[in-house]
This record gives structure tokens, sequence and C-alpha cells, in this order.
């Protein structure tokens, strides 16, 4: 215990080194992020077949599948299955070496690889320097890593998974607990609220017009920041992700599909909303009441 406050109290003391501290960890994070997003819905599929064929055919016998989860297989090219070596996984630099190709068949890769690490690395920064060397930081910084992962497999998969949003709302009600965000009654309140707000939006949607508005992912989503931040920070996120969400969908149909309807996901919007609701929440608030206030004088 004495180690981690003599930790805590270094911290403080050097801020500029807890950030560039944090900062690497979230480079390194978020080349751990890429492998999230595309191999943790196909998990999520392979468990689906599977519980799927025990339940209705117990007694079939099923091939068994190569073992696949983040750690295996470990990463390799997909065209030449050569195995990414430690030198070629640094994240961005390894990118700018090998100029964004495969080290041996020369198989483009994916722009978005290093645009991720280092979004993730920027808003770690951006988290991190908002609330100082502090327990505060650790848990938005964790957030904003859990937000990153979600929102990357929302906007490939149209799907929040259960495996990260809904541990997050626990989580976000332990840290309350000490009054790190907000107090724990607001907490509660706050993820009961955002779940119910959004679950109600979504039947009343569906019996108005028959098509649903959104995914049950998204009312975990916003539970999530009812937990994290409270309850009074919700009206923030909703509105906020709805005017993002309309400005998008708008851009879409105009720019994309010449007017036709697509879906969208609604959970980057929601993130985005939550991440700023987290750092300029209160701000929000004071200069909406006071904005109010102004109107009624």
């Amino acid at each position: 215990m004495n180690y981690f406050t003599n930790i805590i109290l270094t911290m403080e003391q050097n801020p500029w080194f807890f950030y560039l501290c944090i900062t690497t960890v979230g480079l390194m994070v978020g080349s751990f992020l890429n492998v999230v997003i595309y191999r943790l819905p196909i998990m999520m599929e392979r468990n689906f077949e599977e519980e799927y064929q025990d339940y209705f055919h117990p007694e079939a016998e099923h091939p068994k599948k190569e073992k696949f989860n983040l750690m295996v297989p470990a990463s390799h090219c997909p065209k030449c299955n050569h195995k990414i070596s430690a030198w070629e996984n640094i994240p961005i630099l390894s990118y700018l070496i090998l100029r964004g190709k495969c080290h041996k068949c020369g198989l483009p890769i994916s722009i978005r690889y290093p645009i991720v690490e280092a979004f993730t690395a920027i808003m770690t920064f951006v988290a991190a320097y908002h609330f100082g060397p502090s327990v505060a930081a650790l848990g938005a910084v964790f957030l904003t890593w859990c937000l990153i992962a979600i929102s990357g497999i929302d906007f490939d998969k149209m799907l929040i998974p259960d495996e990260i949003v809904l541990p997050l709302i626990w989580i976000g009600i332990l840290f309350n607990i000490a009054g790190t965000y907000t107090d724990l009654e607001s907490s509660v309140i706050g993820a009961v609220t955002g779940y119910m707000i959004l679950w109600c939006f979504y039947w009343g949607f569906k019996l108005c017009t028959g098509k649903e508005g959104m995914g049950y992912g998204d009312f975990k989503l916003t539970a999530c920041f009812g937990a994290w931040l409270g309850y009074k920070m919700l009206g923030i996120v909703i509105i906020g992700s709805a005017l993002v969400g309309v400005i998008a969908g708008i851009s879409s149909m105009l720019i994309k599909n010449k007017g036709k309807s697509k879906p969208i996901p609604f959970g980057p919007y929601i993130a985005l909303a939550g991440f700023i609701g987290m750092l300029y929440g209160e701000k929000i608030n004071d200069w909406y009441i006071q904005f109010v206030m102004y109107l009624r004088s």
C-alpha cells in the first residue's frame, strides 16, 4: 500500500513523466485494440455457433476448430502467413519502416492500424491530462480504451459486445463508491436511467413505425456512462450523440448512398458524446443553466 502511495506521490511531483508514461502505454494498447476490434466479433460468432450446435444437436459430432482468441494464433500476414515479428509490430514505427506493406510478400497493410494506435495515444493523453496524475485519470484512460474498441467493433459489425460494455457498467459503479466521478447514488440512478431512456425510445419508435431505431447495445453503453458520470450527464450523452448521429446520417445519405437510407452504427456517437461529457460535462451543464437563467431574466 505504501509502495502504491509512493508511486502516486512521485507521479504528482513529476506530472509530465506520468503523461509520457501513460501516453506510451496508450500507444501500445492501441496496437492491442486493433486485435480486439478484429478478433472479438469472430470469437463471439464462433461461441454462438458452438452453443447453438450443442443445444440443438447435442449428439452430433462437431469438427474441432483451431484455437482462436485474442492471443492465438499469433499475428500473421493473411496472404503468405508470414508471422509478424517483434520489430514488425512496433506501433506506428513499424508501419513507416515497412512502408505499409508485408515484409515478405508486399501485401498492403491497412492504414487503420497506425491510425487506431495514434488515436489511442492521443486520447489517452487528453484524458490523463484533464484529470492529472490520479486514480480518476487511470479510470478515465481505461474507459477511453474500451470506448475505442467498442466504437471500432460497432463501426465494422454494427455490434456493441456485452463482453466489454457490461463489465464497464459495474466498474463505473465501483469507481464511484469512493466518489471518483460522482456519488454512488447518482451512479446507480444513472445506470438505470441511461438504459431505460433509450429502451423507452426504442419501443416507442418501434410501435409507431414498425422499425428498430437502435440496438440494445446502445442502451447498455448509455447505462455505462450513467454509471461512470452520474445521471446529470445523461442529457449531454443522449442529446450530443443524437445531434452527431443526425449530422453523420444525413451526410452519409447525401454523399455515399445518394439519398437511400442505410443503418448506421450509433455506438461511436454515444462514445464521443460520453467522452466529451466526462471531460467537460460540468462546464456544459453550468453553461446551459446560465443560458436558461439569462432567457428567463
